[in-house]
């Protein structure tokens, strides 16, 4: 009896393991590419959800998609009308911040998680971790935080879709998910929690590419691999496209 005790508790965390249901996610598209005549687009972000033995759950599972990326330094700057005139009051630096994020649930976070099990998974603005660059006083790195939460909320680069998260038969789901035209390019990671009694049960991510192509990825490419060069073609064209239009404005004033 001791013995089978004894590989019972060797063979638990293999057997709890097995017992979990997994997520098998999948994006309506692995890559996304920007022209000139770039408006948006919509991803679909969907899956189905694996339970052992093939058995259904008996309670509707919870499910969140989150799509984020990329991490980057940005400085925020606070502006103030200062004798009738706005001006740059103050700034904060934050030394990480996603360039974008979106996420969709079953239902609002707050319903789901819990503050600290949001903060580890980032479910949520307010969950979202903004690595500051220190130094400043916790109220200043607050109101900072909220601004830049604000202000990439208006811009559509942040967002929440509470109930956005669409779950037939308690196994197959689906999330829709906008990408606007201003979104910078890069690496995005989508990943899909399971959500049960206010746990994190199951979790799986997909990357997502966004790149410029065409015209738009050559005047990039150009701009990083030759700067002076391009920063020099960009004062050239400007001064080119002056003298054009005062040669114009010339000949219809008749001068």
């Amino acid at each position: 009896m001791r013995v089978r005790a004894g590989i019972l508790l060797a063979l638990a965390p293999f057997l709890i393991g097995a017992a979990a249901p997994r997520l098998v996610p999948d994006i309506s598209a692995r890559s996304i590419s920007i022209r000139y005549s770039f408006t948006g687009a919509q991803l679909l972000l969907f899956g189905a959800i694996l339970y052992p033995g093939g058995r259904t759950p008996a309670d509707n599972p919870d499910i969140a998609v989150v799509l984020k990326g990329p991490v980057e330094p940005i400085l925020v700057r606070e502006k103030q009308k200062i004798a009738g005139i706005w001006m740059n009051a103050d700034s904060h630096r934050f030394q990480s911040a996603p360039g974008f994020y979106a996420i969709a649930a079953s239902k609002p976070i707050k319903e789901l998680v819990d503050e600290r099990t949001a903060a580890i998974y980032e479910l949520g603005l307010s969950g979202l971790q903004l690595s500051s660059g220190g130094g400043a006083l916790p109220d200043k790195e607050r109101r900072f935080e909220a601004g830049l939460l604000d202000l990439r909320t208006r811009e559509g680069l942040y967002s929440e879709a509470p109930g956005g998260v669409e779950i037939s038969e308690g196994v197959l789901y689906r999330a829709r998910i906008t990408i606007p035209s201003q979104v910078p390019v890069g690496t995005y990671t989508a990943e899909t929690f399971l959500i049960e009694n206010g746990r994190v049960i199951a979790a799986a991510t997909r990357d997502i590419e966004i790149g410029k192509s065409g015209f738009e990825r050559f005047v990039a490419l150009a701009a990083n691999r030759h700067g002076f060069f391009y920063g020099l073609a960009a004062v050239l064209l400007s001064l080119g496209m002056g003298w054009a239009a005062a040669w114009l404005f010339a000949r219809r004033s008749g001068l």
